[in-house]
């Protein structure tokens, strides 16, 4: 199946690693404009690329984010894509929500969740003046059930992007824009650096996998292309697990 796809430009957080920047890499093979959003700068071909524009930005800044986001709109007209693949996930820091330093907690929740309700704010109305616009957020499966090994933070600012992508998908569904959370599982991303120091613990993981393997960003990059695509013209308000069948073990 080709996908196909109305739109011209797209706005990606977390776009220089992981998630991110396997969707750009995508994205890019369309000649969809896009802007990178990250607070780390990507490899040089992505700079030198002309249909890429990159902003070196924390994304817990709001007035950061709109400027990045205005001179973008500025230059080309629209925005009509948005992937919200930023978060941190941080195993050593992010613990019980009994034991945890509220300061973690609340960088977390800046980061993974209050980035996602900035970049809507800035940009549904951009979507809105050309009554079309696709979203995807970037989740987790994590968000779907209790661990005796927790990132409670983690978790729960994960929850609460399927929530508020399910708001805005119904607040805006009028005006032609959707929006839609992905939930992967184990994801081999720079995040992810536990397995480099205990190669054994991802073995182990694999094995559990039903898919006997750990996800790859291509894996969930795709998904994210489709919903983005017109073909997803009629999925909006929902979530897709992305996990090797890991959820679906009793």
């Amino acid at each position: 199946m080709k996908l196909n796809f109305r739109g011209k430009t797209a706005v990606i957080s977390g776009a220089s690693g992981g998630i991110g920047l396997k969707t750009v890499d995508k994205i890019c093979l369309l000649g969809i404009k896009i802007l990178m959003l990250d607070i780390k700068k990507p490899p040089n071909k992505y700079l030198q690329n002309k249909n890429i524009s990159f902003v070196k930005v924390d994304i817990t800044n709001f007035s950061e984010l709109k400027k990045a986001i205005e001179s973008f709109y500025l230059k080309n007209k629209s925005i009509d894509y948005l992937v919200n693949a930023a978060g941190v996930l941080w195993f050593d820091k992010d613990i019980s929500v009994t034991k945890i330093n509220f300061d973690t907690w609340e960088k977390v929740f800046k980061i993974n969740l209050k980035s996602m309700a900035y970049l809507v704010k800035l940009v549904v109305p951009k979507m809105k003046k050309n009554k079309f616009g696709s979203m995807v957020h970037i989740s987790s499966i994590d968000s779907l059930s209790g661990d005796d090994k927790p990132q409670d933070a983690y978790g729960a600012s994960k929850a609460g992007m399927i929530r508020l992508s399910k708001s805005v998908a119904i607040q805006f569904a009028a005006y032609n824009i959707r929006s839609n959370s992905i939930l992967p599982g184990a994801v081999e991303t720079p995040m992810q650096i536990r397995w480099k120091k205990n190669p054994s613990a991802k073995k182990q993981l694999s094995k559990n996998i039903p898919l006997k393997r750990i996800g790859k960003p291509e894996d969930i990059a795709n998904t994210i292309l489709f919903l983005l695509s017109n073909q997803a013209d009629y999925i909006t308000g929902t979530e897709i697990i992305i996990d090797g069948g890991i959820t679906a073990k009793p």
